[in-house]
């Protein structure tokens, strides 16, 4: 290729500085060398070589949205039990000096009933029973911390990074350095449940400063999840291909003129993937055609448990469609007679609002891990159990508790992940993290690796500099990889 069709290559396709900064490192990829780079700049969503053989397929992200009380489901606290109704020992303080709202109040002990699951021994609490059956599944992270002790900023930095938008989040920098492995179908969903969007909206689904192709696509509840997709009744399938046609034509003249536009090029092509979507979307969430014994294991037979399990079941289903990364969003629910049960968000009435959630979300977890075993599917998916932070050992309003961003449980399960183990560990009242210390970048970091990514070298050039998911932060947990 000569210097001046290199350079054209370049300015015609906004994709183009970015798609060769990842291709320079992929394996046998020099920055012009290989004809998959030219197809990779002529249509963004092409599939793209890992840096080396992934260990998963799909990524099932589970986010709790409002945070719960880790020390109340997970990790079980015999020393907090005992000083309870006290004063926080200083020590264990740390220069902790006020929480996010009340102050330092006197530790707080829950009521649950604890016991070990398993041969690995894990703890689980009363709260759930359903999921303690999975213990030799799951690999624990028990020393997560974060930064940020208010919702919106711990979820924006839990999804994207940073605390404050603008950059891509987890599933869009997977979109962007793997591509699509359906093109009939987005590669990165956003599902959740509830009457309204979750904590913080669309940023954290944002492709931030990459082309705007590669943002979460939300699907809705209910049984339309997605908006306008369905032909007007008085249109023809020929006439609405004519018109996308016509109307394809004029885009792509756009883009000649205007490469560096993003959101017209997303807009180009989401025009035509929402043509296939009308064929493959309503059927990749229609659950009319699972068994009866498929729905009841995901609680949809349950009241409590109908919409979390829809959910999650439309999720598996979208894993066997080869989605990338799908996003769930829990905690949005309100149930008849129990205001208190919006999210997680417990800083009054924890056992109610914990109950409530835990109930919610405890069948339908517990179904989706047994069908992905059951269907072959768990050892090629990861599924992460994540929050924005963690809540406090102490007490707050007398029945609650504040946020924690310095020591909570988060857990992997799937394929490539120790199963049944337990990394790192908060201290004897489960207030601090102590040891090794997992930050969200290096979560990102580890799943990007179990995708067969190296974090390091997934970059996209932007105004000269060099970006990367993890920023400038990040390592790979190779303790919690089999």
């Amino acid at each position: 290729m000569s210097k001046a069709s290199r350079r054209e290559l370049l300015f015609k396709s906004i994709y183009g500085v970015g798609g060769l900064t990842l291709a320079a490192y992929m394996p046998g990829g020099g920055v012009f060398a290989t004809p998959a780079l030219a197809e990779s700049l002529a249509d963004p969503l092409a599939p793209k070589q890992p840096h080396f053989p992934p260990k998963v397929k799909s990524v099932i992200w589970l986010h709790m949205d409002g945070a719960p009380s880790t020390l109340d489901l997970y990790d079980y606290k015999p020393d907090l039990i005992k000083l309870a109704g006290q004063e926080a020992p200083p020590s264990f303080l740390n220069g902790i000096k006020t929480s996010t709202q009340g102050g330092v109040g006197k530790l707080f002990a829950s009521n649950r009933t604890w016991k070990r699951y398993g041969q690995s021994g894990a703890w689980f609490s009363d709260l759930l029973p359903n999921l303690a059956q999975h213990a030799d599944k799951i690999n624990f992270i028990k020393s997560s911390t974060t930064i940020g002790a208010t919702h919106d900023i711990s979820i924006l930095k839990l999804n994207t990074g940073d605390t404050s938008p603008g950059r891509p989040s987890l599933g869009a920098w997977v979109h962007y350095a793997l591509g699509s492995a359906n093109p009939d179908l987005p590669a990165y969903v956003v599902l959740y449940s509830g009457k309204k969007e979750p904590s913080g909206g669309s940023v954290n689904w944002s492709s931030g400063f990459l082309p705007a192709v590669y943002q979460g696509t939300a699907f809705r509840p209910g049984p339309s999840p997605i908006l306008h997709l369905d032909r007007p009744e008085l249109i023809a399938l020929k006439e609405q291909r004519d018109d996308l046609d016509l109307l394809k034509s004029l885009n792509e003249h756009s883009a000649s003129v205007h490469p560096e536009d993003s959101e017209l090029q997303a807009r180009l092509r989401s025009y035509e993937l929402a043509y296939k979507m009308e064929a493959t979307a309503p059927e990749a969430v229609d659950l009319s055609k699972e068994s009866d014994a498929t729905k009841a294991l995901y609680g949809l037979d349950n009241e409590a448990t109908k919409e979390y399990g829809t959910t999650l079941l439309r999720a598996r289903r979208l894993v066997e469609r080869n989605v990338r990364f799908i996003q769930v969003v829990s905690g949005a629910v309100e149930l008849p007679g129990n205001e208190i049960a919006v999210n997680w968000d417990a800083h009054e009435h924890l056992e109610s609002n914990h109950g409530a959630h835990a109930r919610i979300v405890d069948q339908p977890i517990a179904g989706l891990l047994t069908d992905l075993k059951e269907r072959g599917l768990l050892d090629t998916t990861l599924v992460v159990w994540t929050s924005e932070f963690g809540r406090t050992s102490y007490g707050q309003s007398g029945n609650g508790r504040d946020h924690n961003p310095w020591g909570y449980t988060q857990w992997l399960a799937g394929g490539g992940v120790k199963a049944g183990t337990t990394f790192g560990e908060t201290d004897e009242i489960g207030l601090q993290s102590v040891g090794r210390k997992v930050d969200t970048y290096d979560l990102h970091a580890t799943v990007l690796q179990l995708l067969g990514l190296d974090h390091l070298k997934t970059i996209y050039l932007r105004a000269g500099r060099s970006e990367r998911p993890t920023v400038v932060y990040g390592e790979v947990i190779k303790e919690l990889l089999a």
